[in-house]
């Protein structure tokens, strides 16, 4: 294994626990918020798809996907507190954007050559992720920061432990 293999299946990992854990939950479930002062599911969702979007855009440019209308602002932090289901995508679309995410990810890593990921990164993000490779790094690992938050939410709903 190379450190592109590598990069892709720790992204592939990450991806596979987040579709396991909101791949039943309904689009109005999506809206359950894990605790007082927490973010809903489906904004964490929004978070990590505008984020991704966002780090390979500044890293390798023209990788990214196209975001529906809205989507960014619906996802921002000035809509946090928003529970208003209309400014939200269903399960499936988040879903079918993280497939697509997926893909441009994976174009973009097979863009690279190893000497690229010791590139650094652009300023806005260098204090804490130095190079190109470590921002690859917190985009394959970026949703296991959130999965955590959706379990307490499986437990309220009654839903079945999947992993």
């Amino acid at each position: 294994m190379n450190a592109f293999d590598i990069l892709k299946q720790t992204y592939s990992t990450s991806q596979m626990v987040l579709t396991s854990y909101v791949s039943d939950l309904t689009s109005a479930e999506l809206l359950t918020r894990p605790g007082e002062g927490c973010n809903h599911i489906a904004w964490q969702l929004g978070h990590l798809i505008v984020s991704e979007g966002s780090l390979l855009d500044s890293i390798i440019p023209g990788h990214s996907i196209t975001l529906p209308e809205g989507f960014a602002e619906n996802h921002s932090r000035e809509n946090v507190a928003s529970d208003d289901a209309s400014q939200f995508a269903t399960t499936e679309e988040y879903l079918a954007l993280f497939a697509k995410l997926k893909d441009a990810t994976f174009a973009a890593i097979d863009s690279l050559n190893v000497e690229d990921l010791d590139k650094p990164a652009p300023e806005h993000l260098a204090k804490m992720f130095p190079t190109l490779g470590s921002i690859l790094v917190l985009v394959t690992t970026h949703p296991m920061m959130h999965v955590g938050q959706v379990v307490p939410v499986r437990r309220k709903l009654g839903k079945p432990i999947v992993i």
